[in-house]
């Protein structure tokens, strides 16, 4: 790990320019933070974190509500066939992120997928590659390879609270709802602040599933739609590969600095309760 991110530093410091006459080919010359200035002061990549905030903004509330809600569903008296439930949820994580885009491709074009068909008999026109709809769509890839590999996390997690508690809390009249928000969520807070870190900096990388939707697709993400893609651009694109390494390490400096502030943040209210 450490020789990679060694050397993407030294590669980010490094740029190739051209002699005046331009005859002898391009040089590898020390450009010092000049790729650094160059990502920032590109409004594609600066952009990129936009998409990053608005993707964050849906993803982040609906896979740990939704996470939360069907683990808590599946350790109630009331469910039935959980072993079933479990392998249903868990599944899709088990198929690569390339093929799920694939797969909601296919889901998402007119004129090939049922799902389309059925919406448009019923008066529902949306269009998944649009401006507008591009988020959304991704978002719902994301949700379907991740949500059922966090349940489990929380499942097990709510496994190991003590019986003994939730039932001194039925019997002293609890019900259902009281013991998920009062007894059974505190207890897990720990597997609930790794999943908030683990969805953050993965929602950083984003990357593949827009890739799949940008390449034949018709769909409006660009080739820098979001930074991991400006970065992957910059690099094989444009073979500008010091501006790609500056972009990357960027990048990187954003996930531990979002860490420290959740972390920071619920050790706080952890004190305070």
């Amino acid at each position: 790990m450490i020789v990679p991110v060694v050397y993407a530093l030294w590669l980010s410091l490094f740029t190739e320019k051209q002699s005046g006459l331009g005859f002898d080919g391009p040089r590898t010359v020390f450009d010092g933070l000049g790729n650094y200035a160059a990502a920032l002061g590109d409004q594609a990549f600066r952009d990129g974190f936009w998409v990053l905030l608005g993707y964050c903004a849906f993803y982040i509330p609906l896979m740990g509500g939704g996470a939360i809600v069907l683990a808590l569903l599946l350790d109630t008296t009331l469910a039935r066939a959980r072993r079933f439930f479990q392998l249903a949820l868990f599944l899709p994580h088990a198929i690569p992120g390339l093929i799920a885009a694939l797969i909601w491709i296919y889901l998402y074009t007119p004129q090939l997928s049922p799902v389309v068909a059925a919406m448009e008999a019923g008066g529902i026109g949306f269009d998944f590659f649009s401006s507008a709809g591009t988020l959304p769509s991704i978002v719902n890839i994301a949700l379907w390879e991740w949500l059922g590999y966090n349940v489990v996390i929380f499942y097990a997690a709510l496994q190991a609270v003590d019986r003994s508690l939730l039932e001194a809390a039925t019997v002293d009249g609890a019900g259902n709802w009281r013991i998920a928000f009062s007894i059974k969520l505190p207890l897990i807070r720990s597997s609930l602040v790794m999943v908030l870190l683990f969805t953050i900096i993965g929602s950083l990388q984003l990357f593949t599933e827009p890739l799949i939707l940008s390449r034949g697709s018709g769909s409006a993400v660009t080739s820098t739609w979001t930074p991991n893609m400006y970065a992957y651009s910059a690099a094989f694109e444009r073979n500008d590969y010091g501006l790609a390494a500056a972009a990357s390490v960027l990048i990187a400096l954003v996930a531990p600095v979002l860490s420290f502030a959740v972390t920071r943040f619920t050790h706080r209210k952890e004190a305070r309760s």
